[in-house]
């Protein structure tokens, strides 16, 4: 392709609202311009690196086995109802009605609309096992799209999902997608993380997140150097083993504390330390309240909690909830003669005395005490895991870090065919239940993450697999007859050898060519300019491992300039 024959906008100025570099180069390089908040159009350029993200997935996907389809992206919300996802989804959810009143879902994920599919076809053991897959825009109504295309309302998916008899065939059929994983996110060039995870509102029992570390993302990972991994979601602590057995002689004490509601508004008034005071938060538990008792400066981990209490159903009480649990308005909730069920967190177990709501507007309560003035229902580790604490399996303190999710692959089982039907006869002719796997890529953030990891302060460097194209031809002066000439020979050659060639035949200043050139990133650029052609030479710039250097033009091996590493 040829510059002057493409739409390719680069930009010379960082834009103002861009934060994360892949949203910034992706910007500058021509790659994507937006639409809408969270809407992006994939310009030539861009939509080149995407589809040889698909194809590279398409490749790992049959090669393990897996047949691509294409489901529809309007969902009846019927179907959604069915699972109780309808609900779960929240303000997440794009839904309407059609002209004949009927409710669609733009699907945000395929589960119900496959499931559906395989309980019509499924009805005996012999249709099984069986692997599915589709590339496919997906919805969400994202409260906050941010970073470019790394969190957006509209996005680029391939999801898999798979069909078995039994737990053994799962587990098959999960260790396939999570090996074709490590192999497609090998091939992009990105340097991960496989980490345990929390199903969330996928459900099932088992799923696994594949990340990359990157400062923009909305994950976090807590490891130790020993080899303990897991997200922020489900990471567990060690038991604290510091406990406080004696209880100060001061009893309960009520101060006004006007309008402060906050951990931070009564740390500024009244120089409390955010570790000594405990934060009263109200759930609704199987419908029902709870009190939930974390230290100030920590945050409820809903995973563990969950467990803790024994519930499926969790979530934040709502402000009227608040009141009618507490009589207090939020802000102001407290354990002491608070009549609810209380789960309190280990870190109180070791404190002293603590500052906590009093349960009336406007007031605190100092030197509170676990065990003296109130009882909980349970002690356990409901928080999320913090920088240095130790981590459960005795592997050392675990350090955090922001990361972006790329890939999730769930152990779903029977949790969405039990509930739309999708049943088999077995080969004694009872009925049982198809098991499932699931299996996300989010394409569109494969493309930031490579920008995040290999860029400089030029702008980006490709990996070959992904780059828009394998070399780049520039030339020094558009204008010099024997400069285009052999421009548009070896521009000839290279394709007819099967190469993927941009040629930039602008007729531009070289400076302009170069600045363009680094920031869009293809990994090799060839230089033609008179002195170099003088003497039968055009220069090779490496994006791969940093060099340059004068190459014959007639003895020019592209595929040992392509073989290089990256430095």
């Amino acid at each position: 392709m040829r510059w002057t024959q493409t739409l390719l906008p680069t930009l010379r100025d960082v834009p103002k609202d861009a934060e994360a570099a892949s949203h910034k180069l992706a910007l500058r390089a021509g790659l994507v311009r937006q639409l809408a908040s969270g809407v992006y159009t994939y310009l030539p350029l861009g939509f080149r690196v995407l589809y040889k993200i698909m194809n590279i997935i398409r490749e790992e996907m049959n090669r393990a086995g897996a047949e691509e389809l294409l489901m529809p992206a309007l969902h009846p919300a019927d179907l959604w109802k069915k699972t109780g996802r309808y609900e779960s989804l929240g303000d997440d959810k794009i839904a309407f009605k059609n002209r004949a009143g009927h409710e669609f879902v733009l699907g945000p994920t395929h589960e119900e609309v496959v499931t559906d599919l395989a309980a019509g076809c499924v009805k005996s053991f012999r249709d099984l096992p069986f692997t599915l897959y589709q590339i496919q825009t997906k919805f969400r109504d994202e409260a906050r799209p941010r970073f470019g295309v790394i969190r957006t309302k509209e996005f680029i998916m391939k999801d898999a999902y798979s069909f078995d008899q039994d737990e053994a065939g799962l587990d098959k059929n999960y260790q396939k997608m999570a090996d074709a994983y490590r192999k497609i996110f090998t091939r992009c060039g990105l340097t991960f993380q496989i980490v345990e995870a929390d199903t969330g509102m996928m459900g099932g029992k088992m799923s696994q997140e594949f990340m990359v570390v990157c400062p923009y993302g909305e994950d976090r990972v807590a490891r130790s150097s020993k080899g303990y991994l897991a997200s922020l979601e489900i990471a567990e602590r060690a038991k604290p083993t510091a406990s406080c057995s004696a209880a100060p002689a001061e009893l309960p004490e009520v101060f006004d504390t006007p309008n402060l509601r906050t951990i931070d508004e009564l740390k500024n008034r009244f120089k409390i330390d955010p570790s000594g005071m405990v934060k009263t938060l109200i759930y609704i538990a199987d419908e029902k309240p709870v009190a939930v008792l974390v230290t100030g400066d920590s945050e409820v981990n809903e995973h563990k909690l969950r467990k803790l209490i024994g519930t499926k159903n969790l979530r934040q009480a709502e402000n009227k909830e608040v009141e009618q649990a507490t009589g207090a308005p939020v802000g102001f909730a407290g354990p002491v003669g608070l009549r609810l069920p209380i789960y309190a967190d280990w870190d109180l177990e070791g404190l002293s005395s603590f500052v906590c709501g009093a349960n009336q507007k406007d007031t605190h309560l100092k030197n509170a005490v676990m065990g003296r003035d109130f009882t909980p229902s349970a002690v356990g580790d409901i928080r999320n895991v913090k920088e240095g604490d130790p981590a459960k399996d005795g592997s050392g303190p675990l350090t955090i870090a922001t990361t972006m999710e790329i890939g999730h692959i769930f152990k779903l089982g029977s949790r969405y065919t039990e509930a739309l039907s999708g049943h088999f006869l077995d080969e004694k002719g009872q009925r049982r239940t198809i098991l499932m796997g699931c299996y996300g890529i989010g394409v569109n953030r494969i493309l930031a993450a490579a920008i995040e990891e290999h860029h400089d302060d030029k702008g980006i460097r490709w990996p070959v697999a992904i780059a828009p194209y394998q070399f780049e031809i520039i030339t020094l002066n558009q204008k010099e007859e024997k400069i285009t000439l052999a421009a548009e020979a070896l521009y000839k050659k290279l394709q007819d050898e099967g190469f993927e060639v941009f040629y930039d035949d602008r007729d531009e200043r070289a400076g302009v060519k170069f600045k363009d050139a680094d920031l869009i990133g293809i990994p090799l650029q060839i230089v033609l300019g008179e002195r170099g052609l003088a003497e039968g030479k055009i220069e090779i710039k490496s994006g791969l491992d940093g060099t340059a250097a004068m190459v014959g033009l007639e003895e020019f091996d592209p595929g040992s300039w392509l073989g290089r590493k990256r430095a």
